[in-house]
């Protein structure tokens, strides 16, 4: 038995970890060749993103692969009729699938850190990647395209000399109380401040255009701040339950909760008169919408990652007993017949559960709805290798 089982173990250990290392170089090089063309990143700052991203692509690389593996090594035991074997010796199948079941369970745990990781520490790390060569980026578009805009910001140049640009225009939109702001200048300089958290723009000889009302002009130095979080494309995650490690989540649902008891303290009984205007009424309900959002947001998020991270152990529940039942020795052939229905099936009804449960509409846990599938899928197949 013992011999069973390390040969079962070895030989998904090196199917595995192969077929892990192709699909993760893979993810990586496609991950980092998406942040560089939507950040048009340089070199220097590409190859600071490895470590952030890899976490992202093993995550999504791990389950696929060990479906792989898994297909492989028993398709290939069953094909050559070493199941049948096992079976006329009175080895029941269990010693087979027990071993691969146990590192699948270790792996999920695995995974699920990796999913935490993925989410917090690698996505902040990406954004301090680009965060701080924002510098180089704008200068790299604007000598590329002579243009640079996000949202809410424009800056163009009539072209670009060395680090000075020259007839640069500066545009921000108006946001809230804030007017409109056009500024023409000469020449100006772009200067990275990491410490302060702001783009500065020192600009020569130029004028001030306030709404198209006023308009001022000033022949010697000024200086425009621009906050990092505005030059950059970048959206702030800092507060996003999708970016808030696993750890902190429970303390984030009691302050949430806590919002909304305020919310809810504040609202005007039943019986009281209405008010004046529905002004306010509105924009106390808003409130309490986005409030009652982000907590089914927070309560879904560790459900989704666990959930994910456990696919791994679902994944080898049906795909190692159908690839056994299947008996054919193409190992592709197998992985794709059992990925196949966990692709039309398992995916959408993850995603459906997810957005269920982020919207209120259905439980936190709705988000299990596939892998509860794949389990009573797995539990019936495994009864009729292990009965006939």
């Amino acid at each position: 038995m013992k011999i069973i089982t390390r040969y079962v173990t070895a030989e998904l250990c090196k199917m595995f970890f192969l077929a892990l290392g192709v699909l993760t170089l893979m993810m990586v090089v496609v991950g980092i060749v998406r942040e560089a063309a939507s950040q048009s990143l340089p070199l220097q700052h590409i190859v600071r993103l490895l470590p952030y991203i890899l976490p992202d692509a093993l995550r999504i690389a791990i389950p696929v692969t060990l479906l792989l593996a898994v297909a492989s090594i028993y398709s290939r035991m069953s094909s050559a009729n070493e199941v049948i074997a096992l079976k006329s010796a009175g080895i029941s199948p269990w010693c087979i699938l027990w071993p691969t079941l146990t590192v699948a369970f270790f792996l999920s745990l695995f995974t699920v850190w990796l999913n935490d990781v993925a989410v917090s520490w690698g996505r902040e790390g990406t954004q301090r990647v680009v965060v701080s060569a924002i510098e180089d980026v704008v200068y790299g578009m604007l000598r590329a395209h002579r243009q640079y805009s996000v949202p809410g910001l424009s800056i163009s140049v009539q072209r670009v000399e060395g680090r000075r640009l020259i007839r640069p225009t500066l545009s921000v939109q108006q946001q809230g109380d804030h007017p409109a702001i056009t500024i023409i200048a000469e020449e100006a300089e772009l200067i990275a401040d990491l410490e302060r958290d702001v783009l500065r723009l020192v600009l020569r000889n130029g004028a001030f255009d306030v709404d198209g009302q006023l308009t001022v002009e000033f022949p010697d130095v000024q200086e425009q701040a621009i906050p990092l979080g505005t030059a950059t494309r970048l959206r702030d995650l800092t507060t996003h339950p999708s970016s808030i490690p696993l750890i902190r989540i429970p303390e984030e649902i009691a302050a949430q909760q806590q919002q909304l008891a305020e919310l809810a303290s504040h609202e005007a009984p039943a019986d009281s008169p209405a008010p004046d205007g529905d002004g306010d009424v509105q924009d106390a309900s808003q409130k309490h919408e986005q409030a009652w959002g982000r907590l089914c947001r927070l309560r879904t998020e560790p459900h989704r990652r666990w959930s994910a991270g456990f696919s791994c152990l679902f994944f080898v529940w049906v795909g190692a007993p159908m690839a056994v039942w299947m008996r054919n020795r193409d190992f592709l052939s197998s992985f794709f017949l059992c990925f196949l229905p966990i692709l039309i099936v398992y995916y959408p009804l993850l995603a459906y559960g997810i957005d269920g449960a982020k919207s209120g509409t259905l439980p936190p846990w709705g988000v299990w709805a596939g892998n509860l599938l794949l389990a009573v899928w797995g539990f019936i197949l495994i009864r009729k290798i292990v009965r006939y």
